[in-house]
C-alpha cells in the first residue's frame, strides 16, 4: 500500500523505516530537507511542500501525520483538506485530544474525506519493537488501513494471547485495534499515557525509598545502601512488577547510576490532564492517576530522587530530552 508520511520527527521517520520494509511504498514530508534526503537514500520518496507531496501520492490517497498534537496538527489536517478530494483518507498518528478528532471528522466528512486517529505507543523504540496501535475510524476506513497498522505493530511475536479468550476475527493480540468510531482511538491511548504516568509515579517513589534507605536519620543497624540499578535488574526477572518501564529503568541506571544528568524537571505532554479531565466529565475517581499529574507539576518547582526517576523513563522510551529549569 502507498502511504504518504507527514512529519519525520523521533517516531514518523522510524514508522516510515518499518512500513517500507514491510513493503509498503512511502512518500515523506517534513520541513527539513535534511530527513528528506536522509530517507530518499533509503529508497523512499520525499517532499518539501504539500503540492509536491500530493502530486506523489496515487488516488484514493492516505497521510498519516506525525506531527505535534494542537495547532500543528490542526494546521497540516487543513491544509491537506485543501487539496484532497473525496475518498481520501486523512490519518492523525500524533497524541491529539480526541474530541478534536470528532470535531476534525465532521468537517472533513462534508469534501468526502475519511479521516482515521490512530494512537501511536513504542516511542524511539518502535522500528524494531513494533508500534501498540489503537484506531478510531468509520469499519471501512479502518479496513483501509489495516495493511498498515499490521506491519507497523509488533505481533503476536513471544507474548502469548491471554488463555481461553478467542482469536477468530481479532487483532489486539496482534498489537493493534480497531477500537470504535473516531475519536475512539484517541481517547484508548489517553488513558493510557494517563495509566502510564501513574505507573512511572510507582517506579520513581519506589526507587527513591530505597535510594533514601541509608539516611542517616535512621538507626544505623537499619541503613541500607541499595544498588538500584542491581535491584531493577532482578526485579526484570520473575518480579510481578516487571515491565518495559522497568527495563527502560534498569537501561537508566547502568548508564547512570546516580541520575545524576537529570535534574528531575518533569514535562506532561497532554494526555494526563486530558484523561483527568475525561474522569472528571465521567464521576469518575482517578485519586492515582490526579496525584501522578500533579507530581508533575511540582517537579518544575522542586526535584526529587523520584522525579530524576520519570525524567530518565521518558528520555529513554521515548526520546524527550528534559527541559532546563525554570524554562
Amino acid at each position: 500500500m502507498q502511504l504518504g508520511m507527514v512529519g519525520l520527527g523521533r517516531m514518523g521517520a522510524n514508522m516510515a523505516r518499518r512500513l517500507t520494509r514491510g513493503g509498503h511504498e512511502v512518500v515523506a514530508l517534513d520541513l527539513d530537507p535534511n530527513k528528506i534526503a536522509e530517507l530518499e537514500r533509503e529508497g523512499m520518496k520525499g517532499a518539501g511542500d504539500i503540492t509536491k507531496f500530493v502530486s506523489l501520492l496515487r488516488k484514493p490517497r492516505a497521510a498519516w501525520l506525525m506531527v505535534p498534537s494542537g495547532d500543528a496538527t490542526e494546521s497540516m489536517v487543513n491544509k491537506l483538506a485543501a487539496v484532497f478530494e473525496a475518498g481520501d483518507i486523512i490519518i492523525d498518528g500524533g497524541n491529539s485530544y480526541f474530541k478534536d478528532d470528532v470535531r476534525r471528522a465532521e468537517a472533513l466528512k462534508a469534501k468526502g474525506i475519511r479521516y482515521a486517529d490512530v494512537g501511536t505507543s513504542g516511542g524511539v523504540w518502535g522500528l524494531e519493537r513494533g508500534y501498540c496501535l489503537m484506531s478510531g475510524a468509520e469499519p471501512d476506513t479502518f479496513q483501509t488501513i489495516e495493511p498498515l497498522l499490521k506491519t507497523l505493530a509488533p505481533g503476536q511475536g513471544e507474548v502469548e494471547p491471554t488463555a481461553g479468550r478467542p482469536l477468530t476475527g481479532r487483532t489486539a493480540h496482534l498489537g493493534y485495534l480497531h477500537c470504535g468510531p473516531v475519536g475512539s482511538g484517541h481517547f484508548v491511548k489517553m488513558v493510557h499515557n494517563g495509566i502510564e504516568y501513574g505507573l512511572m509515579q510507582a517506579y520513581g517513589e519506589g526507587f527513591d525509598i530505597m535510594r533514601n534507605a541509608n539516611s542517616k536519620e535512621l538507626p544505623k543497624n537499619i541503613q541500607y545502601n541499595f544498588d538500584l540499578g542491581e535491584i531493577a535488574e532482578l526485579w526484570r526477572r520473575g518480579s510481578v512488577v516487571s515491565s518495559w518501564l522497568l527495563d527502560l529503568s534498569a537501561i537508566a541506571l547502568a548508564q547512570d547510576p546516580g541520575l545524576d544528568s537529570y535534574t528531575g524537571y518533569v514535562q506532561d505532554s497532554g494526555e494526563g490532564r486530558w484523561t483527568i479531565m475525561a474522569a472528571l466529565e465521567e464521576a469518575v475517581p482517578a485519586e492515582v492517576l490526579a496525584m501522578s499529574l500533579y507530581v508533575r507539576f511540582r517537579s518544575r518547582q522542586q526535584h526529587t530522587f523520584a522525579e530524576k526517576m520519570l525524567s530518565a523513563m521518558r528520555k529513554q522510551f521515548g526520546g524527550h530530552v528534559e527541559r532546563a529549569t525554570g524554562n
